[in-house]
């Protein structure tokens, strides 16, 4: 059996992350058995659909079939990912999947992921970040299961450690913040180091070669009072040189790699949403209708993409179905604009018609009504017929073509 530790920052379930998984399930056994621990968010009452999404995501986009278990006896592939440390931290101490887990990185047997709040345990101390962020308790640590003790690595593991939520307040390091970190690193035992992995990236240890590497969108930072050690995504190395920097030994230090690999991350939500609403605007211009429909039809794949993210803080669904909308809204006022000034107006209209076929054909009828909708009050009317849908504005009438 393969022995693989994957630490995750965030974005465990999101397109980001989905070649890190595919490399981990490619050094399974044919017929492995995968099991989903889904402890960290077992107090929500969408649990059952948490789990769901989940598994059609490792199922789609990893190749990867996996089980809702509440053990990890006999699994070769365990993954653990967002809710509460704490609830989890008490809830495997009772059942023994801490020392389980434990059990398989000592053996340096089988393929553990853990990411977000899950990972946050995986040191000799654990951020209670539900309680201080959200409870307003005092800063101060959790006892972890300690999973990287077996490594060599006296360290605490903080995930979603770039975090720029806040906006006007300081969300870096799992929402603590510069001066709550401060303040709990003076409580840690002497000579422990704080791994620090920023969102959308993982650190991949393979515990029989005892290679590292850092991969994904941001880097992994070595933090001791005094000193901090940025590993970008791309860097490869071992484990001695992490326990090296982890325990703060000077001298000479091991290779790293020359230069970090080339990375092709995928872009995050917040970005493609950017990028599409650039896109329309830039078309609107011109305008061109075939390229405003084509940006909108991008952002609908990507809500479909992100749709699977089971992440807590994938809010910005919401917010890419609002932007959606408002430029379904802007391609109507576009034909009506365009329409005026154009003697040709079938070859404005039928791409949105296009458009609302093909979003029809997904099942978003919502989003086709709301074009539809739109194109009414550009001047242009739809009729849906047996041979297809047709069109007709300022008594000009044109027929669609089906489908």
């Amino acid at each position: 059996m393969p022995g693989l530790l994957v630490l995750m920052g965030s974005g465990e379930t999101s397109p980001t992350m989905v070649e890190i998984h595919r490399a981990a399930a490619r050094t399974l056994r044919p017929g492995a058995r995968a099991v989903l621990l889904d402890t960290p968010y077992a107090f929500q009452e969408n649990r059952a659909d948490i789990s769901a999404r989940a598994c059609r995501y490792f199922a789609h986009s990893v190749g990867l079939d996996v089980e809702v278990a509440a053990g990890i006896t006999g699994a070769d592939w365990v993954f653990s990912g967002p809710g509460s440390p704490t609830y989890a931290l008490d809830r495997w101490a009772d059942s023994g999947v801490a020392g389980d887990l434990r059990a398989r990185v000592r053996a340096r047997e089988g393929v553990t992921v853990l990411a977000s709040a899950a990972a946050c345990t995986a040191g000799l101390a654990t951020v209670p970040v539900y309680e201080i962020y959200k409870v307003g308790a005092e800063p101060g640590w959790r006892e972890g299961i300690d999973l990287l003790e077996p490594l060599g690595l006296r360290v605490v593991l903080i995930p979603h450690f770039d975090n720029a939520e806040g906006g006007t307040h300081d969300t870096r390091f799992c929402y603590l913040g510069e001066r709550r970190l401060s303040r709990m690193e003076r409580e840690l035992p002497p000579g422990t180091a704080v791994l620090g992995l920023d969102e959308h990236t993982a650190l991949v240890i393979d515990l029989e070669t005892e290679s590292v590497r850092v991969a994904g969108r941001g880097g992994l930072t070595v933090r001791r009072p005094g000193s901090l050690t940025v590993l970008p995504a791309g860097t490869r190395t071992d484990l001695s040189e992490l326990r090296r920097l982890a325990e703060g030994v000077t001298g000479t230090p091991a290779p790293l790699a020359a230069e970090p690999e080339p990375v092709q991350a995928e872009a995050t939500l917040e970005e493609s949403i950017h990028s599409c609403e650039e896109l329309f605007k830039t078309a609107a211009a011109r305008p061109d209708m075939v390229a405003a429909a084509q940006a909108v039809l991008d952002l609908e794949a990507e809500i479909v993409k992100w749709a699977a993210d089971t992440e807590e803080d994938a809010g910005g669904i919401e917010e890419a179905r609002e932007l959606m909308r408002l430029l379904i809204a802007r391609l109507g006022e576009l034909a009506a604009t365009a329409g005026q000034r154009s003697q040709s107006l079938p070859s404005l209209v039928e791409p949105l018609l296009a458009l609302r076929a093909e979003l029809r054909g997904k099942g978003c009828y919502d989003v086709a009504d709301a074009l539809r909708a739109a194109m009414l009050r550009g001047g242009v009317t739809i009729e849906d017929t047996p041979s297809g849908p047709r069109w007709s504005a300022d008594h000009q009438t044109g027929a669609a073509p089906a489908g």
